[in-house]
């Protein structure tokens, strides 16, 4: 298959168009570049010895798109990471959000079903599950729009609902939304990992930066959770086996609307992660309990059944894994990408 990567040149985007390369698939990547660095194509290439072509525009945009499909399609499937994803800045900054994350979504719906795609999957997340109580998270557990607490998990949810009435008017067409559970990690090369732009908002690239003395300390928020060591848990997956579970979701495509979660549905609390990289590293990184954050919750889980039995697609790698291959990364780009 030839796919178009909105977002491609991202974390999660960067290691699917690795995954896909080497399944034997072709890819174009389509990216503002507003969170991560066209030297993404040139390391993609590095890694696979074939060609990640970048088109540098806004997925949003139908002209941008327009212009993808005539310069590099004609396009099989359309992957769509192409969003606004700080849960905290969603809050603060409510319709940049909801503008981005749905208006790439139509843009590259209408550009790509003129051309008669296929198939279309859409970078979901885990957050859209709004019932604590539903633990661990089936593809069926509560998702209540109005019980969400952000308008990132809320434009997802849109999104999906978009993409289900989409389809049903399109039913030679297979969409495929992906429930994301906390990817961290990197490609074991250490050519690409994850390079967010400021301060991280997320807890494994925060840890790999007080590491590599960016940061001056891992700040832990609550340690009071009804957890086994107090901290909050959470289902982390590798970036890598994420990156095949898209792969697995292309290739046994069939037309309707399907959605999986993709996690390893076994938490890990924010200890358990820190004294994972702190083995990884071999010394004990400084680190200060602070205040809950407004709207964590104690954990996060979800049930990957449905991706095994359906997609033949199951989690690899261990936490141990995630750790190691994240070091490996930030040491080779301790200032990231630009670095």
């Amino acid at each position: 298959m030839k796919v178009l990567l909105a977002g491609g040149a991202g974390y999660i985007g960067a290691h699917t168009a690795v995954s896909l390369l080497d399944a034997g698939h072709e890819v174009v990547l389509l990216d503002n570049l507003g969170n991560t660095s066209g030297v993404v194509e040139q390391r993609i290439a590095q890694i696979t010895g074939k060609p990640a072509p970048l088109v540098v525009g806004d997925a949003a945009d139908d002209e941008v798109v327009e212009g993808a499909f005539a310069e590099h399609g004609p396009f099989d499937a359309v992957i769509h990471f192409a969003a606004l994803k700080a849960v905290g800045e969603s809050v603060a900054r409510p319709l940049d959000y909801y503008a981005n994350n749905l208006d790439s979504t139509y843009a590259l719906l209408r550009v790509g079903l003129a051309h008669g795609i296929k198939s279309f999957v859409f970078s979901s997340t885990g957050t859209v599950y709004s019932d604590p109580a539903d633990l661990p998270f089936t593809e069926d557990a509560t998702r209540d729009l109005v019980a969400l607490s952000n308008p990132y998990s809320k434009s997802k949810l849109m999104n999906e609902v978009v993409l289900r009435d989409v389809q049903a008017v399109n039913p030679d067409v297979n969409i495929t939304s992906l429930r994301y559970f906390n990817p961290v990690g990197a490609h074991a090369s250490g050519l690409i990992g994850e390079d967010p732009q400021g301060i991280p908002n997320n807890l494994m690239p925060f840890v790999a930066r007080v590491a590599v003395g960016r940061l001056p300390e891992v700040g832990i928020f609550g340690d009071d959770y009804d957890t086994p060591d107090g901290t909050g848990q959470r289902d982390y997956i590798h970036v890598v086996d994420l990156a095949e579970g898209h792969v697995a979701a292309l290739e046994k495509a069939q037309p309707g609307f399907a959605v999986y979660n993709l996690g390893t549905g076994h938490p890990v609390s924010v200890l358990e992660l820190v004294a994972s990289f702190e083995k990884a590293i071999g010394r004990e990184l400084p680190k200060k309990v602070l205040p809950r954050r407004a709207g964590d919750l104690a954990a996060t889980y979800c049930d990957p059944a449905k991706a095994e039995r359906e997609l033949g697609w199951k989690a690899r790698l261990t936490i141990d894994d995630m750790t190691r291959d994240v070091w490996n990364w930030q040491q080779q780009n301790p200032g990231g990408y630009e670095g």
